[in-house]
């Protein structure tokens, strides 16, 4: 079957989502990253900076009814965690994304709640711990702490995120249709593999 919704998990620092976005260019299709975080925002009421910081992490175990009440929703999610809230609303705007026609989504556990879409070719982007340690320094800046220790926290907030939410594990290859490393391949051929891989499946 032709694919034409293209998922895209990844290691932080790897270049999934520069991946993403080449091939978006090269398909001529829309690429949803920072743009997801906006419409996830517009539908629950939450800052965008909340549902960045917060829609990929660890679930928590208390609701965070302060959340809701500077949102003016309080009462919307009685009885759900901020992070279940998130995750309902979160499933509906990529369900509804992937309705609207060929696209990139990146991140945000995507590849679970379309994996029953036959139309849909899931990646997971991965890459050496060097390569993605001096690719975080290079674009995010230095911080208290190592680029080593930055890419630990972020990777297992995913890792225990994904596993919450999906009962899978999170980077296995057999959840995804291909796995890419990035720092054998080169960020450009990731991409173009991915855009050979859509062109192919008509």
């Amino acid at each position: 079957m032709e694919k034409k919704i293209i998922t895209i998990s990844r290691e932080f620092g790897s270049g999934g989502r520069t991946i993403g976005h080449e091939v978006a260019n090269q398909l001529g299709i829309p690429f949803y990253d920072k743009e997801l975080v906006e419409h996830i925002a517009l539908e629950s009421g939450f800052a965008p900076k909340f549902i960045e910081e917060h829609g990929e992490h660890a679930p928590g175990k208390s609701l965070f009814s302060y959340a809701f009440a500077h949102q003016g929703i309080s009462g919307i999610a009685s009885g759900l965690t901020t992070a279940d809230f998130l995750w309902n609303i979160q499933c509906s705007v990529i369900l509804q994304l992937a309705e609207q026609g060929p696209c990139v989504i990146v991140g945000r556990n995507a590849d679970y709640i379309l994996k029953d879409r036959k139309d849909c070719l899931h990646a997971f982007i991965h890459a050496d711990l060097d390569f993605r340690a001096d690719r975080i320094v290079r674009l995010y800046g230095e911080s208290e702490k190592s680029p080593e220790a930055r890419l630990q926290e972020k990777d297992k907030r995913r890792r225990v995120n994904y596993q919450h939410y999906t009962g899978r594990s999170w980077g296995q290859a057999q959840n995804y249709d291909i796995c890419l490393n990035s720092s054998s391949l080169g960020i450009d051929r990731c991409a173009q593999i991915l855009v050979d891989l859509v062109k192919n499946s008509k």
